[in-house]
């Protein structure tokens, strides 16, 4: 599978950002492999009500809310709680229906109390955010701290989107400005996640360090504790990061994000049946794209073809209830369809989502939709401007390698498949073994 959608730590993406999602054309299993786009998981958005980030806890304060609502509905304040509460159960149950809600809950807010609303302005900071309008999130985000300049949620979110836009300097001074007027585990996310986009990888793991050491929460440890482990798991540092997996979840038993990654490191050391098996329990209970995709390439690279196709299906339909209820998809779609649908459906998706916002994510997405269209002269510049701030991804480096060598650039296509192993050697199933049979046929002069 294509790319990966892995602001690991914050952005709405970080968002509340639940929201990728995918339309693959005919779901024929072509894949030359990448890595299926990680669900990452969100740090509890800012200002949630009881039960933050937990799906049980929020449905407790949902009804709590609601039936206070039916006996107050003048409460604007209520109305905002209510709406942000929808926005976070979107994110912890994978439920893009509540979308719709949190949108009628906050217009009811602002409506009530159109001046001096920050809480109603910065929940639909963060719905904008989780539906991918990262231009309406800073628009919001903007407003909700012109009333309230320590606005947690607003800040978080005013990071978010800047990182979704591609603007990773004013991010950085954001989240500088975030963790010096309200400092604590949003905004120190935040910052290792600004780090970890310009190459910085120990100083992100310096920051969520400390994040973790000042983490009193289970739910903001096991948030903490996970993203250490995607770091570690992006460096190939797989028993760093399955102890850093088992952190999170001896906070929070059954912590899905936990149990997706731990589901990804097994598959990176090739113990597929133990991955399967943990992603399996997490399409169960989460039957997002992401870990959809992920199991399919499990099952793709067992050898399992229909039962992978029948994974990527399930991710598709997903997408269509995703957009039905005003989530923004292209970025999703093109990495998926890329590699196991309609690749012309891809790159279309790509162009757009390039039109929108210029991001790595974005330019390593329309790179590789361009490779998988035989465009690879055109695609070149886009694999170069998705390292250009010093990301570092082992699926990026593997996508320019392949588009390197579809050039005949064979010293260029070695290095960087060759980077790409070393890095994370099993970034993906499919993918990872594409990248070794590429890069042996280049040593063997084919």
């Amino acid at each position: 599978m294509s790319g990966s959608v892995r602001g690991r730590f914050a952005t709405a993406v970080l968002t509340v950002l639940l929201a990728g999602a995918i339309t693959v054309g005919g779901l024929a299993l072509d894949g030359a492999g990448g890595r299926a786009p990680a669900l990452v998981p969100v740090p509890p958005a800012a200002d949630v009500p009881v039960g933050r980030g937990a799906a049980a806890g929020l449905a407790g304060t949902v009804a709590a809310l609601q039936s206070r609502l039916r006996e107050q509905p003048g409460d604007w304040a209520g109305w905002a709680r209510l709406g942000a509460a929808y926005v976070e159960q979107a994110r912890t149950t994978g439920d893009p229906t509540r979308y719709p809600q949190a949108e009628r809950a906050l217009a009811r807010s602002l409506a009530l109390r159109p001046h001096g609303n920050d809480a109603g302005l910065a929940g639909r900071a963060a719905l904008a955010a989780a539906r991918h309008d990262f231009r309406a999130a800073l628009r919001d985000a903007d407003a909700a701290l012109a009333v309230n300049p320590y606005g947690e949620r607003a800040l978080a979110v005013r990071v978010d989107a800047l990182v979704e836009l591609g603007r990773y300097d004013a991010a950085a001074a954001a989240a500088r400005h975030a963790d010096t007027v309200r400092p604590g585990i949003p905004s120190f996310t935040r910052l290792a996640y600004v780090r970890e986009l310009r190459g910085d990888t120990e100083g992100a793991r310096r920051v969520l360090g400390q994040a973790l050491r000042s983490a009193a929460r289970p739910d903001d440890l096991a948030y903490v504790a996970t993203a250490l482990g995607h770091l570690a798991r992006g460096q190939g540092h797989y028993t760093a990061a399955l102890r850093h997996y088992a952190t999170a979840l001896r906070a929070v038993p059954g912590h899905l994000p936990a149990l997706e990654g731990q589901a990804r490191t097994y598959a990176a050391r090739g113990e597929l049946g133990t991955a399967a098996r943990k992603l399996r329990e997490v399409v169960r209970r989460y039957p997002l794209p992401g870990p959809l995709a992920a199991l399919g390439e499990v099952y793709e690279a067992r050898g399992e073809r229909a039962a992978a196709a029948r994974q990527y299906a399930l991710a598709a339909t997903w997408v269509s209830l995703a957009r039905a209820n005003g989530v923004a998809v292209d970025l999703d779609t093109a990495l998926v369809a890329a590699d196991h649908g309609d690749r012309l459906a891809a790159l279309r998706a790509a162009r757009a989502e390039w039109a929108r916002r210029h991001t790595v994510h974005t330019a390593d997405a329309l790179a590789w939709a361009l490779h998988r269209t035989g465009r690879d002269r055109e695609a070149l510049p886009y694999a170069l401007r998705a390292a250009s701030p010093g990301y570092r991804d082992a699926a990026f480096r593997y996508h320019r390698g392949m588009i390197e060598r579809a050039l005949g650039r064979n010293a260029d296509a070695r290095r960087s498949l060759s980077a790409a192993l070393r890095q994370d050697p099993g970034f993906s199933p499919t993918g990872a073994a594409a990248a070794r049979s590429a890069l042996a046929a280049l040593e063997a002069g084919r």
